[in-house]
């Protein structure tokens, strides 16, 4: 069998994470399965690409024909998309047998209509601007990447390794796809489902400082009573005023709020602390391992002690 091609595209803008990330990924496995891939970097004629940090790199071949797993960066020359890469997008992208976006390279591929009624995902920042400007695509906006048949899209930068790791996993298993994962230092190597952003990220911060103090008093003490009617008398609220306030500026439901620290502290716990299981549930406000357990299945996809030992 020919070495699998993949190749990443490149264009002037393009954004230095996306390319090296991935890049990085696959020629780990090439080092651990050798002859498994052909990895190379092209873009429209050959031509030499600047980064948006200003890095010049020269491809290895000019774009032609269509590899087995193309490869679609993002960056800040995706806007506008350069109109001669989607045209060959248009005319090329329906051939690899994988295709794969980070980042905004979402919006290439979608430009040349090849996420129309297909699931996607993209920097949390541009999720909003893709569903509208792309409404046949169908935006997920928390996923990290997202896995739609043979064309795979992910979040901002360090996502696109995490794709590019469960792509390797694919074609080499999940051995290699651990062991390129510790040699790149990466503590953990995120499933797809995996939120772009955490709990204080994802929701805002309160403009009333009283309902300040009830985000650091959840983020404090996710172990206590948190319920609506203790959180409300704590900003000193009607419990239905608080619950309306809470969410209007944090753009979370309180109970949401909650429920993400909960699980954000929990998985903290599990990834750098020795503690048991029982202890994690109890130090993060589940009380029971069944109730933790209830919320990783429903969240992450996986009970708390696999997720210890994936990650």
């Amino acid at each position: 069998m020919p070495p699998h091609h993949v190749l990443i595209v490149l264009f002037d803008g393009v954004q230095s994470l996306d390319v090296t990330g991935p890049l990085e990924v696959f020629t780990g496995a090439s080092r651990l399965d050798p002859g498994r891939y052909r990895i190379s970097t092209g873009s429209i004629g050959g031509a030499s690409a600047r980064t948006s940090s200003g890095l010049k790199i020269t491809p290895d071949l000019a774009l032609t024909h269509p590899p087995d797993t193309l490869i679609v960066p993002g960056g800040a020359g995706t806007r506008p998309a350069p109109p001669e890469l989607v045209a060959w997008l248009r005319e090329n992208g329906e051939k690899p047998q994988r295709l794969m976006s980070v980042c905004s390279g979402a919006f290439l591929l979608a430009e040349a209509g090849l996420l129309d009624g297909r699931r996607a995902t993209t920097h949390w920042q541009h999720c909003d601007a893709l569903a509208r400007r792309f409404p046949e695509v169908a935006v997920e906006r928390e996923p990290i990447f997202v896995r739609d048949g043979r064309v795979s899209t992910s979040a901002g930068v360090t996502a696109g390794i995490d794709l590019a790791l469960a792509l390797v996993e694919d074609d080499v298993g999940r051995d290699a796809a651990l062991t390129i994962a510790r040699h790149l230092v990466m503590f953990l190597r995120r499933p797809g489902g995996q939120s772009q952003f955490s709990a204080q990220l994802s929701g805002q911060l309160a403009a009333r400082t009283a309902l300040r103090d009830v985000q650091r008093l959840i983020a404090d003490h996710p172990n206590t009573d948190l319920s609506v009617a203790v959180l409300a008398a704590r900003a000193n609220l009607s419990p239905r005023h608080f619950t309306r306030a809470f969410a209007a500026e944090t753009g979370v439901p309180p109970g949401r709020y909650v429920d993400r620290v909960r699980l954000e502290t929990a998985r903290r716990l599990l990834e750098d602390t020795g503690d048991g299981v029982a202890e994690v549930a109890r130090a993060s406000g589940y009380g029971t391992t069944e109730a933790m357990r209830r919320a990783f299945v429903q969240a992450l996809g996986v009970a708390p002690s696999e997720y210890r030992r994936r990650f």
